[in-house]
């Protein structure tokens, strides 16, 4: 048998229901070929066997390939434009309790941005961020809370005073602004998406993925989002056919459906 890509490919949807052919092809390949020989492990037919004997190898090569980099704040600018303009738009249109999801939300950087940044607005018991990833080992360290420096670098200071509280090197986030968020397991590329939601946030995940893949993403965001709902992406994203999945462009990084 040929234990080429293709076989791997189609090994790893069945034993993980992780699509890889819904990544960009030569980048993910490398990553797992590196990692595979990271394992002094020779050809994908062994480490297929290994991935189904071996749990901590499972484990690390999940977290591996869902690329979890994360901060809080990211682009402080975009955070800006969400305080000042996006949040009393919803809260105007939808009234206080806002049905937001951040989706991909790997360590919980940027479900507990949302609710730090709601909190200007609104009551912190009346805040509730839906929050998924499809790794359960991020949700898991999410759920803990702690942070390095330089993760919550961008919070604004009268935030990070608050909330956070210095335990060595790290931070750890209040208990306050965790419990304003439900974690779940999710995979955007198989799993049924939420609906009638306010606002999704998912930056900086889908550059990772085919156009193909972006565009089934993007229309299933759009039939989740209530009429007027906001889907906020990343810096390093575009849609450029907005209009043909369903949306209206609102400003950079933030479309509305109509």
């Amino acid at each position: 048998m040929n234990y080429d890509y293709e076989y791997f490919k189609k090994e790893i949807l069945s034993l993980t229901t992780i699509d890889l052919n819904s990544y960009k092809e030569k980048q993910m390949k490398r990553r797992i070929d590196t990692l595979i020989a990271k394992n002094k492990i020779v050809g994908y037919d062994k480490y297929i066997h290994a991935l189904h004997t071996n749990q901590t190898l499972y484990d690390e090569f999940i977290n591996y390939i869902t690329i979890n980099v994360s901060e809080f704040y990211r682009n402080p600018d975009q955070w800006e434009i969400l305080d000042k303009t996006i949040i009393p738009e919803l809260i105007n249109k939808f009234g206080r309790n806002l049905k937001i999801w951040s989706a991909a939300c790997s360590t919980g950087d940027e479900p507990y941005s949302l609710v730090m940044a709601l909190s200007r607005h609104i009551p912190l018991n009346q805040i509730k961020i839906f929050a998924t990833d499809l790794d359960k080992q991020v949700i898991a360290k999410a759920k803990v809370g702690v942070y390095a420096e330089k993760s919550i670098a961008a919070v604004p200071k009268e935030l990070k005073d608050k909330y956070f509280t210095q335990i060595g090197p790290s931070y750890k986030i209040s208990d306050e602004i965790k419990q304003r968020v439900e974690f779940k397991e999710h995979n955007l590329l198989k799993d049924t998406y939420p609906v009638e939601y306010n606002m999704i946030v998912c930056r900086n995940v889908l550059i990772y993925f085919t156009e193909e893949a972006k565009d089934e993403i993007f229309r299933k965001f759009c039939k989740s989002l209530a009429r007027g709902g906001i889907l906020f992406i990343g810096s390093t994203e575009q849609i450029i056919n907005y209009k043909d999945v369903g949306f209206e462009r609102k400003k950079s990084f933030y479309y509305e459906k109509p």
